[in-house]
């Protein structure tokens, strides 16, 4: 009995540790607009002066953010590429223990591989939605989209990511970006934020040092784990009421051919979905894979 007894009390007390240490699903999505470092659209583009500067700085402050997150504990991440061609990120120094989405041939665009198994989502490097004054960098999805509401919400890509991950009940917990979209973000999605910028004028923004903005956004993603358990999803509400404004009269004549689509005005179409996640595959194939 003595030697069976020290091996019962050890499978007791460990028990109580091996079900704290389940790994976290964390999943991140990342835009470039956004990111510590980054002042002008030319770091944002494949062809523009510094872009490989602007791809490092990228990589750069997703690892810190992963950093932070094994730091905390087991974890799982998944890392989606969000920005253009989606093919951003040096996969090559990208911590090793993530995962990586690459490409943007993809329905679910900046959220792809999100589901209902991870317990939360952080956003980096994001951006003001589109028409939105001095909004660094600001648009929606792409250049030809110049309004998007979701329900009564005018949304930015922050706000249609965010909605999409709260229909499958997953919280944002952390999300980043100039000084603008943070402000705009936080009036509907109660998340953290970290301002990684200040918006001087849509095409020019006074920069924080990036070693700063990093170390910024390891103490909050720490922070952001540690209240994880009260952090609550944005929901809205089915059935979803979309209507996108284009820049040009002939678009929404064209998208009236695909059912449930209905022309509001010259430049507008509206839609019914019957859930966020039908919603938003609608509307990145109006504004991603129409052309015309």
């Amino acid at each position: 009995m003595r030697s069976v007894l020290p091996l019962l009390l050890a499978a007791v007390t460990s028990a109580p540790v091996a079900a704290q240490q389940a790994p976290r699903r964390i999943f991140i999505s990342v835009d470039m607009e956004g990111i510590g470092g980054i002042g002008t659209s030319a770091m944002t583009t494949a062809t523009g002066k510094d872009y490989a500067t602007g791809r490092k700085l990228m990589t750069d402050e997703v690892n810190a953010v992963v950093a932070a997150i094994f730091a905390a504990g087991p974890a799982e991440v998944l890392v989606n590429d969000s920005h253009g061609d989606m093919q951003n990120l040096l996969h090559t120094e990208l911590d090793r223990r993530v995962s990586y989405i690459q490409g943007a041939v993809k329905p679910l665009g900046m959220v792809q591989g999100l589901d209902s198994t991870f317990d939360a989502a952080i956003f980096l490097g994001y951006h003001a939605r589109a028409g939105t004054e001095n909004g660094f960098l600001a648009h929606t999805g792409s250049g030809i989209v110049k309004g998007l509401w979701i329900g009564d919400v005018e949304a930015g890509e922050g706000e249609m990511n965010a909605a999409y991950a709260g229909s499958l009940g997953v919280p944002v917990i952390l999300a980043s970006g100039d000084s603008v979209f943070a402000a705009q973000f936080t009036q509907h999605v109660p998340a953290a934020t970290v301002v990684t910028k200040v918006a001087e004028t849509p095409a020019a923004a006074r920069l924080r040092h990036p070693e700063v903005v990093r170390e910024e956004l390891a103490s909050a993603t720490r922070s952001a784990l540690a209240s994880l358990e009260s952090a609550r999803p944005w929901r809205i509400a089915a059935p979803v009421e979309v209507r996108i404004r284009f820049a040009d009269v002939t678009r929404p004549q064209i998208m009236e051919a695909i059912p449930g689509v209905r022309q509001v005005d010259g430049y507008t179409v509206a839609f019914t979905a019957n859930s966020m996640g039908e919603a938003y595959r609608l509307i990145r194939l109006l504004y991603r894979f129409v052309t015309i």
